[in-house]
């Protein structure tokens, strides 16, 4: 059997988030869970039985060598479910990580992104002004009441439709002409801390979603005979998020797309003003620039580490090319991204990911070998049928995937030299497949994601991210009553409540610290400067990525000049999306990552005992999902 050679928190974090209970009757939170070996055997055979790929049994061995041997993976979306009911049910946005939606109609967009959220898909929203703008004015104030009797207006089903009913209901009274007053039970839904057999993990209860329907409600109700800004789309999208992630299932990761000349929006963030509700904090926010001269110089308010640096998003740039300077695949519908940015989306589009751990390959045949089978799982899974119209439309029309390459600065130049070439030869694969199967070509093939959780697993440096460090702590979220906590401070490691940003403790979650290290002569955030940084997008977005570069450009204060000079040099042409954070001191409590000194290491190493290749029972809550930003999912 191959060996697996796990990351130093690689095979804790995959027990936390992808290893299901061996029996999923049942509802018992301790009963044991899956090991790798079975996780993988689980997805290789629903790649035959669910997605009808078609391996052989030779192509199942080697596949399975792969895998095991961390060359690359699958989706965390695919470890998690396939082989599961969930995707006979529920098809293709079972297994899709991301999704993207234009806001401009009052009802629609609102429940698809809570559907596809409590789906576990990540959503990206377009909320730019001229889009808001198509949305009508809202016609009336409504009372919306919790009233858990039998005689409400409306109960609510104890099922993801039911609460995205409750609220289509509530935006749906509020633009037509018949809305009127109602009430709500929610005296069907189970309590909290219920198992939710289908998706995994457990039940919020009811408190978070009445909390969230009435502060929509509210923002709606002040806008009556007005036109909804997008501050407030913002906010109701935010507010959305917040009902979902309360089940301690799902990170319902966001990213909001605005106009760069909007001050509300881009205040939206601005933590040292107060008084910024804490919702907020649900989505990565961006701007559209397609030229980078335009920029307002308000833009870099955000950056002082006064509040969260904003992204930019160049989608003329995404229309037109796939890699830099290939204009025989443009992307000409292209609206936005999804929350990491790596994958440009048209509205109602989804997509598929999976990985690549570029270090661990051997050689050109091993890399080529996977992406063969990496790009027939993805290719496979886009074809299911969609319980979303819209999306099922778009996604079978375009196919589109993301091979992702991560652990690229740990990566020899002999490896990187590898991508260039395997990029032509699998657009060449994908027309011979493609057709064979009396598919679409794919759109867009290729991708560079923050995968923050799958390279865990193997220890690799995320995406095109350098080390944070050479010695840090690494914190982990989970559900405060996941039997996995109990575990973490058996074995020594520090556990304490999420902190919301006014301070007070969500005791939903738990935040893990864990201490880790990179091998000696990884490339350090420490010693590349933020211009190198940017030189690293532009080179995988030359030679692999056809969709983007997903890349949070670790930055100092005194950097910013020769950030914009840069951008102004290269942006309009070279960048399709890109982020930034403070390396330091950029205000966030409880960061993915801090960094520590030898010593610090080495002491919190000497108090724990290791979690590695440990076997136990307990079963987690499949919480967190996070990307090198600490907020995508890659689940």
């Amino acid at each position: 059997m191959t060996e697996t050679p796990w990351g130093s928190i690689g095979y804790i974090t995959y027990k936390r988030t992808y290893a299901r209970r061996l029996d999923d009757s049942t509802e018992d939170a301790g009963a044991p869970t899956e090991e790798f070996p079975q996780t993988i055997d689980r997805v290789i055979k629903a790649c035959n039985t669910q997605l009808n790929v078609g391996f052989t049994p030779a192509e199942e061995e080697e596949l399975r060598s792969l895998l095991l041997g961390l060359k690359g993976s699958v989706a965390g979306r695919f470890l998690w479910q396939l082989g599961t009911n969930t995707v006979n049910k529920l098809g293709l946005l079972s297994l899709q990580n991301c999704a993207f939606v234009t806001i401009n109609e009052p009802v629609r967009p609102f429940i698809w992104t809570m559907d596809a959220l409590m789906l576990g898909s990540g959503v990206g929203y377009n909320i730019q002004k001229e889009n808001v703008a198509e949305i009508p004015r809202v016609k009336r104030s409504i009372k919306v009441t919790r009233k858990d009797t039998k005689d409400a207006d409306f109960i609510v089903p104890d099922s993801r439709e039911g609460w995205v009913e409750l609220l289509k209901k509530t935006l749906k009274y509020h633009f037509s002409e018949d809305g009127r007053d109602f009430s709500y039970s929610t005296f069907c839904l189970r309590g909290k801390g219920a198992p939710i057999k289908s998706f995994g993990g457990v039940s919020s209860g009811p408190e978070e979603l009445c909390w969230g329907i009435n502060e929509i409600n509210n923002i709606l109700n002040a806008r009556v005979n007005k036109k909804l800004r997008p501050i407030d789309v913002l906010d109701i999208m935010n507010i959305i998020g917040y009902i979902v992630v309360s089940g301690n299932v799902r990170r319902s990761a966001q990213i909001a797309i605005g106009d760069m000349e909007d001050m509300q929006y881009l205040n939206a963030k601005r933590w040292d003003k107060g008084n910024i509700p804490n919702w907020r904090a649900m989505s990565n926010n961006s701007v559209v620039c397609n030229d980078i001269n335009y920029l307002p110089e308000q833009f870099w308010q955000g950056y002082a580490g006064n509040g969260e640096p904003y992204g930019l998003i160049n989608l003329k740039l995404a229309r037109e090319v796939g890699r830099l300077g290939e204009t025989k695949y443009p992307d000409p519908n292209v609206q936005g991204v999804n929350p990491c940015g790596e994958q440009t989306l048209e509205s109602w589009e989804s997509c598929c990911l999976s990985e690549i751990f570029l270090p661990n390959i051997a050689s050109l045949d091993e890399l080529r070998k996977l992406v063969s089978y990496l790009y027939r799982i993805n290719k496979h899974s886009l074809a299911l049928p969609c319980h979303l119209k819209d999306t099922q439309e778009v996604v079978h029309k375009n196919m589109r995937m993301g091979i992702g390459i991560t652990g690229y600065l740990q990566a020899s130049e002999e490896q990187k030299s590898w991508l260039r070439s395997t990029y032509e030869w699998l657009r060449a694969y994908d027309v011979q497949y493609s057709k064979e199967h009396g598919w679409p070509i794919s759109i867009k093939l290729t991708t560079t994601k923050p995968s923050g959780t799958l390279s865990l697993l193997a220890g690799v440096t995320s995406g095109v991210h350098p080390g944070y460090s050479q010695y840090f702590i690494r914190r982990i979220r989970m559900a405060s009553n996941s039997p996995l906590v109990k575990m973490c401070k058996d074995h020594g490691y520090p556990v304490e409540y999420q902190k919301n940003f006014d301070g007070s403790d969500d005791r939903n979650t738990v935040v893990v610290s864990f201490p880790c290290s990179y091998p000696k002569g990884t490339i350090l955030a420490k010693d590349v400067t933020a211009i190198q940084q940017l030189e690293y997008v532009k080179e995988l977005q030359s030679n692999w990525s056809d969709n983007a570069v997903s890349c949070t450009v670790y930055y100092r204060k005194e950097e910013l000049p020769e950030i914009k000079e840069w951008l102004k040099n290269n942006y309009n042409n070279s960048i399709k999306s890109v982020s930034f954070l403070l390396h330091k001191e950029h205000g966030f409590i409880q960061a993915p990552f801090e960094e520590i000194s030898e010593a610090s290491y080495n002491a919190m190493i000497k108090r724990v005992k290791p979690l590695t290749n440990v076997s136990f029972n307990e079963s987690d809550i499949n919480e967190s999902f996070e990307c090198a930003s600490g907020v995508c999912p890659v689940k």
